[in-house]
Formats: C-alpha cells, structure tokens, sequence
C-alpha cells in the first residue's frame, strides 16, 4: 500500500471523532481529529490534509464561517456534515466552496466512498499538458489555471468541472453528463450540485451568463464551454 491519505476531521462530537479514526483507518487513512475550530485551523497549518471532514455546527465558529476563511487560503476538498441534511445547509456549503456534503446520521460506508470519489477527483489528471484558451489558462498535471495570467484559486470540483468542459470545448454537456464524469453519480436529486459550481466558476471567471466569454448555458440541454481555441 502506498502513502497513507491524510484526513481532518474538525467537529466537536468527540465520540464520533473516535469511532470515524477507528472505522477509517483500516482503509488507509491517517486520521486527524479537531474538536474546536481553532484547534482544526492549527491542525490544518501544520499537518496539511488531503481532505477535510468539516461539521456545519460548531462552537464558536459554525462551519460555514470556517469553510470560508479555510477557502481563502486553501483548495483542499472539504466535505462538509450537516445534522439535519436540510437543502439549503447543503446549498450553503457547496456556495462557499465545499466539494461534497454528507446529513447526519450516515452510515460510515458512505462517508468512506464518498471520501475516496472527492480524493480520486483531486488526483486526476486527464490531459497534463498545458491549454490556453484566449485569457484563460489550464494545466491539468499541475491543477493549475490562470485568467489574465494571475491564478485562480478553484476548489477541487471548480477545477474538475473547469478541466472537463474545456476538455470538450465546444460540445454541449447536460447535468448528468457532467455528475458521470466528476462524481459518478447518475441521479436528478444531484443537479443542483453542478449549478453551483458552474455559478461559482462564473464569478471566479468574471463570465457573465447572458454575454458568456467561457461557459455557456445552453438552456434545456446543459453547459458548454465558448471560450477561444486553444492555441
């Protein structure tokens, strides 16, 4: 087996913390529990994750803030816990850069397979060579993409779903098309996952969707992307 992946768990449930290390070690996991928000950043600075397991309801700093000061300096997938598994919480999380989310209570056979499909995504590289498109440009061996030649700070899924659409420029994708592709997951109850992202990709872009320079809402069919050939 090679390098065990490191994973942060920042949640105040003790007890859950301790039977998530024990279930997820013998997959291959290191496992790093947090019980306050201010112990998980410490954590965070100095052991750098592969992924974060981020509670929604935190003391002092529920996990909405904290995904977003985490979202300012780091592109580490995160997947966020809600307790309720209400829409909105998890549409709040994806919004402010969370890569997948998972309700309260859950059967640990899920969180280990949804942990191991945001990793698989991260670690991806479909076309390593580097492609410019005009004003953007994308290097998916590097996961690196600059606009105007300064870097754009994308989360895990921003970035794979960027990769994927400029990976068939030109051709309409649906909402399914694009779950196959990033999460493999084939359901409509998904959908509003790949809005999202698409929405934060646009802001990050600068794209306006009614005169679109990159992404384009085909309405009734999907996305596709409309930017400059590749040189």
């Amino acid at each position: 087996m090679g390098q065990k992946s490191r994973i942060l768990i920042i949640d105040d449930d003790t007890k859950l913390n301790k039977l998530l290390k024990g279930y997820l070690s013998p997959f291959g996991f290191e496992v790093l529990a947090a019980a306050h928000p201010d112990e998980g950043l410490r954590c965070l600075k100095t052991h750098t994750p592969e992924l974060i397991i981020l509670d929604i309801m935190l003391p002092d700093i529920n996990g909405f803030e904290l995904c977003k000061i985490i979202r300012q300096d780091y592109t580490i997938p995160i997947i966020m816990l809600t307790a309720r598994g209400e829409v909105t919480d998890r549409v709040v999380g994806l919004e402010l850069g969370a890569d997948d989310y998972l309700a309260k209570p859950f059967d640990p056979r899920e969180l280990v397979a949804r942990i191991q499909a945001v990793l698989r995504r991260s670690a991806e590289t479909p076309r390593p060579q580097a492609r410019s498109f005009g004003r953007l440009s994308i290097d998916s061996g590097k996961r690196t993409a600059f606009l105007d030649k300064q870097p754009l700070s994308l989360t895990t899924s921003e970035f794979a779903t960027l990769s994927l659409l400029t990976r068939y420029a030109g051709r309409v994708l649906d909402r399914d098309q694009i779950l196959q592709e990033l999460r493999g997951i084939d359901s409509e109850a998904f959908n509003r996952t790949v809005d999202i992202t698409i929405s934060r990709l646009r802001q990050k872009l600068g794209d306006d969707p009614k005169t679109p320079s990159f992404i384009k809402t085909v309405w009734g069919a999907g996305y596709t992307f409309v930017g400059e050939d590749p040189e």
